[in-house]
């Protein structure tokens, strides 16, 4: 069924089904839109379903029927308000009725640029200036509803960073209010908004908008600690860690479509915040220092295990390779990073991303690797038995690896 034919049999049954959301801005900014959501107005969810049988429905709160619509699966829901009674994005009471308008359903959602429609006119619905604040670049709270899910205040950040918009002034002060609440909603909902902000062309908007509304404390403590940390001039002109951060979360995602090396890039100077104020500017030992932060703050944050085993490598090794000279330990790093989930490439990223130099052993990491699997399959002594079979096997790596090295020059 096309979009089209979905107009056209709700308007024949006395309703009015409408475009809503993202995919309206989207359309609107010339972007191509991942996802498509509809809004029934004048009908009931029982003559709708009559109206399209093969709607399966989803919704436990309120009714939210899955439909395909252009061969794309779609939730059409039901025009519908809401009233807060209680804590939470659970807190609420929902009310679908026939009667309720497109706008007010539009009015209960969450910034402007997502509170916009499109009927089978396709006139554009945009009572509340969405079409401008895109033109303005601009993340602005459709009504004063927006604190009541204290989610909002993240996705109005995460907004900020897939736009690349600002956020109103006045926003960032609702976005505050949330922090309260924002506390106690579950991690799993907290993280689908972190997991997208990182997709972002920028997604150091994200954190600098939570920054920016008094959240970034509150919400990733062990980033706010590295602002006004200190860092030697001659090799962060950019200024203190926090800033040194962000400008390497951004310089990564613009080498990687992979959100958990973009996580990594985040992480990797973590163990800067905790660096003693008497030490400033160096911080000797940060390498450490954020691998063992990485426990608390996958914990915390809910991370799924591949994202925390690559954040915690980037943390610990990630100053290591452009120091390394001794042919024992440049093996013993080739043979971590073969089972290690970042991978020489999402190492190499966030290396680049840091402004150090790739040493030749990591920009030719598979020929290297492949010289020390061939010296592996050494014959081993019979006189040799237990761990004097691994030494062995390990000083042949080292051996074939130097003469290599020697090689490249």
């Amino acid at each position: 069924m096309t979009e089209r034919e979905l107009f056209a049999r709700v308007k024949e049954a006395g309703g009015k089904a409408y475009l809503v959301g993202g995919a309206v801005r989207d359309r609107l900014m010339g972007r191509a839109a991942h996802d498509r959501d509809y809004v029934v107005c004048g009908l009931s969810p029982e003559v709708f379903h009559a109206l399209f049988p093969g709607a399966r429905l989803v919704g436990r709160s309120f009714p939210v029927f899955l439909l395909e619509v252009d061969g794309q699966l779609c939730e059409t829901a039901f025009a519908r308000r809401e009233r807060k009674n209680g804590s939470g994005y659970k807190g609420f009471e929902v009310c679908c009725a026939p009667d309720i308008t497109i706008e007010e359903d539009l009015y209960r959602r969450d910034t402007t640029v997502n509170s916009m429609a499109l009927g089978a006119d396709g006139c554009l619905v945009d009572p509340y200036g969405g079409a401008c604040d895109i033109k303005l670049r601009l993340i602005r709270a459709t009504s004063e509803h927006f604190c009541e899910d204290p989610l909002r205040a993240l996705r109005a950040a995460r907004q900020a960073a897939q736009l690349d918009f600002s956020i109103e002034a006045a926003t960032l002060a609702m976005m505050g209010r949330c922090a309260a609440e924002l506390r106690d909603e579950p991690r799993e909902r907290k993280f689908a908004e972190l997991e997208k902000a990182l997709g972002a062309p920028r997604p150091s908007r994200y954190f600098r908008s939570l920054l920016a509304a008094g959240l970034l404390e509150q919400e990733f403590p062990w980033l706010y600690r590295l602002i006004g940390q200190s860092q030697p001039p001659e090799y962060h002109p950019e200024g203190d860690a926090f800033e040194h951060t962000m400008l390497v979360l951004d310089r990564a995602a613009a080498m990687t479509e992979r959100a958990e090396v973009r996580f990594a890039a985040l992480m990797h100077d973590i163990g800067k915040g905790e660096t003693p104020a008497e030490t400033l500017p160096h911080h000797y030992g940060h390498e450490e220092r954020g691998g063992a932060l990485m426990k608390d703050i996958s914990e915390t944050l809910g991370l799924p295990r591949l994202w925390s085993r690559c954040a915690r490598f980037a943390a610990v090794e990630h100053m290591r390779p452009s120091r390394m000279k001794n042919p024992a330990k440049i093996r013993d790093l080739l043979r971590a990073l073969e089972g290690e989930p970042l991978g020489a490439d999402g190492f190499r990223t966030v290396i680049a991303a840091d402004g150090g130099e790739i040493p030749d052993f990591l920009l030719d990491y598979e020929r290297f690797l492949a010289t020390i699997k061939a010296a592996a399959k050494c014959r081993v002594p019979e006189t040799l038995e237990g761990p004097q079979i691994g030494e062995y096997i390990r000083s042949n790596e080292i051996r074939a690896l130097r003469e290599a090295l020697k090689e490249t020059g």
